[in-house]
C-alpha cells in the first residue's frame, strides 16, 4: 500500500496529516497544503473534492512547496493511490477527432511534443491499451497534467479535460 504525507507548511512543517488510502475529501485532516513526501507508489491529488479540478501527478520523492510539484496554490482537498505499473509494456493510440476519428498514431514512449511527431496541435480522443499515461497542456511535460488509465476516451472531457489541448505525453514511470 502507498504512502504521502501532507504538511500544512513549507519544508516539511507544521501539522501533517499520513495517508496509505484513496480519500475523497482531505479538508477534516488539513486546511492548507504546502509540502509532501510520497513515500511509496504513485499519488495523484487534487484541488477539490472527489477527484475534482487541477491535477498533479507525483512520483516517490520530497516536494518542499506547492511550487515544486507545479501546483498554483496550496490548496489540496483529495488524493488517489496508483500502485507502481509493472507490466513493463506501455501502449497507447491517439485520434485526430473525437470518437476515434481521423489521423491515429500509435505510441509506446514518451512524447514531449505532439506537434513534433503527430503533426496535429490536439488530442481529441485516445485508447490507452497498456499502462498508465500523463497528458499535459504544455510541451515538454508542462501545464496541466490529465492521468490516463487503461480505457477508451472518446473526447477530451472523458479524461477530465477543458479542451483537447494537451502538447506532451508520457508514461508514468520513475523520471
Amino acid at each position: 500500500m502507498g504512502k504521502i504525507i501532507f504538511y500544512e507548511d513549507r519544508n516539511f512543517q507544521g501539522r501533517h496529516y499520513e495517508c496509505s488510502s484513496d480519500c475523497a475529501d482531505l479538508s477534516p485532516y488539513f486546511s492548507r497544503c504546502n509540502s509532501i513526501r510520497v513515500e511509496s507508489d504513485w499519488w495523484v491529488i487534487n484541488e477539490r473534492p472527489n477527484y475534482m479540478g487541477y491535477q498533479y501527478v507525483l512520483s516517490r520523492g520530497e516536494y518542499p512547496d506547492y511550487q515544486s510539484w507545479m501546483g498554483f496554490n496550496d490548496c489540496i482537498r483529495s488524493c488517489r493511490s496508483y500502485p507502481y505499473y509493472r507490466g513493463g509494456n506501455y501502449r497507447m493510440r491517439i485520434y485526430e477527432r473525437p470518437d476515434f476519428g481521423g489521423q491515429m498514431m500509435e505510441f509506446m514512449d514518451d512524447c514531449p511534443s505532439v506537434y513534433d511527431r503527430f503533426r496535429h496541435h490536439d488530442i481529441h480522443s485516445c485508447h490507452v491499451m497498456d499502462g498508465y499515461w500523463i497528458f499535459y497542456e504544455h510541451p515538454n511535460y508542462k501545464g496541466r497534467q490529465y492521468i490516463m488509465r487503461p480505457g477508451d476516451y472518446r473526447r477530451y472531457s472523458d479524461w477530465g479535460g477543458y479542451s483537447s489541448t494537451i502538447r506532451s505525453f508520457r508514461r508514468m514511470r520513475d523520471f
